[in-house]
């Protein structure tokens, strides 16, 4: 496998890792922060609430992984600097974004210490919520970068390019909403409508390419 199908593959496997670790948190249907539930649920299922933690993370590395690999399909298509911008701004906001499970764990080590894990759940909400916002708009602006690149080139053609510029932007805003059903439900529906359009493409466009060279081989 050469590197353009790699990224397509780790691309189409980035949803399946973030809808993952999305569902495998524990439910918090509401508005966010809710630290009376985020208490409630680290009194219940501690462990759980550590690995999905830990999962949320590693989702934000495949993200900057997949963006990267797309950044790069668009390069071939002819993009000059749109991707090139908005990669730099998924890079901050994924890491932002990976800030915040790393926040939830002092809850966590509260109730491990047996002190009082909503309290501190509140105490951080100083440093949470910015966190979230920060990342959230360097995120969006920076999918905005991507979605104009896919529109301009037409890599993804009219009706899939439309589709998948779409499922970005409710991907990247989704992630700023402080809702529960947008951050856990929405959020890894539409990252997987778009990324498994945009893997499709880049797995197409390799194809492509390799039975172009080797016509050209034979000729």
């Amino acid at each position: 496998m050469n590197m353009h199908k790699t990224g397509a593959a780790a691309t189409a496997v980035t949803p399946v890792v973030l809808a993952g670790a999305l569902l495998w948190h524990p439910p918090i249907p509401g508005r966010l922060p809710d630290s009376a539930a985020v208490a409630e649920h680290i009194a219940e299922h501690p462990t759980v609430w550590g690995l999905s933690h830990i999962a949320l993370a590693v989702a934000s590395a495949f993200l900057i992984v997949a963006f990267a690999a797309i950044h790069s399909y668009l390069r071939d298509a002819g993009d000059r600097w749109l991707s090139s911008a908005g990669f730099g701004l998924i890079v901050l906001g994924s890491l932002g974004y990976a800030l915040l499970p790393g926040m939830e764990f002092g809850p966590l080590a509260a109730h491990e210490a047996g002190a009082d894990a909503e309290a501190v759940q509140d105490a951080l909400m100083t440093w949470f919520k910015p966190v979230l916002l920060i990342s959230g708009v360097a995120f969006l602006l920076g999918v905005a970068g991507f979605a104009a690149a896919i529109k301009r080139t037409g890599a993804l053609g009219r009706i899939e390019g439309t589709i998948a510029v779409i499922a970005l932007i409710v991907f990247a805003a989704s992630r700023i909403i402080p809702i529960g059903i947008a951050q856990f439900y929405v959020q890894p529906l539409a990252a997987a409508v778009a990324l498994w359009l945009l893997a499709t493409a880049m797995w197409a466009a390799t194809e492509h390419r390799q039975e172009h060279q080797m016509a050209g081989t034979r000729l």
